[in-house]
């Protein structure tokens, strides 16, 4: 059956704490496929999902969930377990995308250059807690996404604040080696890279407000770096891929030092899909325009499947 002749369900909003996002992102790519002639239904996901998707009777699913639920594996298999193709990667490869310590461990394992951190479980930590890394640091939750409870700290005085904000978010974090350097992300599509995008926060850290302020932060495509950086940034993209058995579309984030050296920061296996997402715009660098990337997520789906 040819997609055009199939209900898509896209699924949104979600119970974490990137609800609103995730409505953004749907909103987006429900607007897209409707202009475009397709049979699609929105379904704000809830503790009752497995019912509503039954009664919609759909097709096909496009996982617009961003966080907890929705992009950890949880949503994927709910969805295997009902037959229905999904969008992105399936239960393993979003489960360990989305936990930074397991990636990173894997990252290792494959020789993935990746910042030095250290991992703290909330029960083992106290107060006089001593942190083995030198500062600046970034403390971030295990688990999540858009920078949400993630602080950079270039003191000791904050240093105790910003593992305990981390802890509202995560039973466990992750304290990283802070590199200062050029943002780069590198988008992936099955087997194919996207042009690099070189990411320049005005405000120095690319926090909440840089991601999804318009006019905060600068993108530059492609990337304002050595045309050997460019492809060693999809190589790397594309290993990620692969290392942490993704498919479908993902989006790695790294980072390249002073040195010109590059390191790995982790893998989006739902990236974002709004007006100022980083995936839609390398596809259009690319020559892909937005409804043919969500048109091409859903038959990579329906390929897997």
């Amino acid at each position: 059956m040819e997609l055009m002749k199939k209900k898509i369900g896209v699924l949104m909003g979600g119970m974490s704490l990137e609800r609103e996002i995730s409505l953004k992102t749907g909103t987006a790519i429900c607007n897209a496929l409707k202009e475009n002639g397709y049979n699609i239904v929105s379904i704000d996901v809830g503790r009752d999902i497995g019912r509503r998707i039954d009664a919609e009777d759909i097709d096909v699913a496009f996982i617009a969930l961003h966080g907890k639920y929705g992009e950890d594996g949880t949503i994927q298999g709910m969805l295997e377990m009902m037959g229905i193709p999904y969008t992105g990667s399936g239960v393993l490869g979003s489960a360990i995308s989305m936990n930074k310590v397991i990636s990173k461990e894997l990252f290792e394992r494959h020789k993935i250059p990746t910042p030095s951190y250290e991992v703290i479980n909330k029960g083992d930590y106290k107060n006089d807690y001593a942190v083995k890394l030198n500062l600046p640091l970034v403390i971030k939750p295990a688990n999540g996404g858009s920078t949400i409870g993630v602080n950079v700290i270039d003191n000791t005085v904050r240093l105790a604040s910003a593992i305990q904000n981390a802890f509202r978010y995560d039973d466990c974090i992750l304290i990283e080696k802070f590199i200062d350097g050029i943002l780069l992300t590198v988008g992936v599509l099955e087997d194919m890279t996207l042009p690099v995008i070189e990411v320049s926060p005005k405000k120095g850290f690319y926090d909440y407000e840089s991601k999804y302020t318009p006019g905060m932060t600068e993108y530059f495509v492609p990337a304002r770096i050595d045309k050997k950086k460019i492809a060693e940034c999809q190589e790397l993209a594309l290993k990620c891929h692969k290392v942490l058995r993704c498919r479908g579309i993902t989006r790695t984030d790294m980072i390249m030092d002073k040195s010109h050296n590059l390191f790995v920061l982790e893998v989006n296996t739902i990236p974002g899909m709004t007006a100022t997402s980083l995936i839609p715009m390398a596809a259009k660098a690319a020559g892909i325009e937005f409804k043919d990337l969500i048109v091409k997520a859903l038959e990579m789906a329906i390929e897997e499947k």
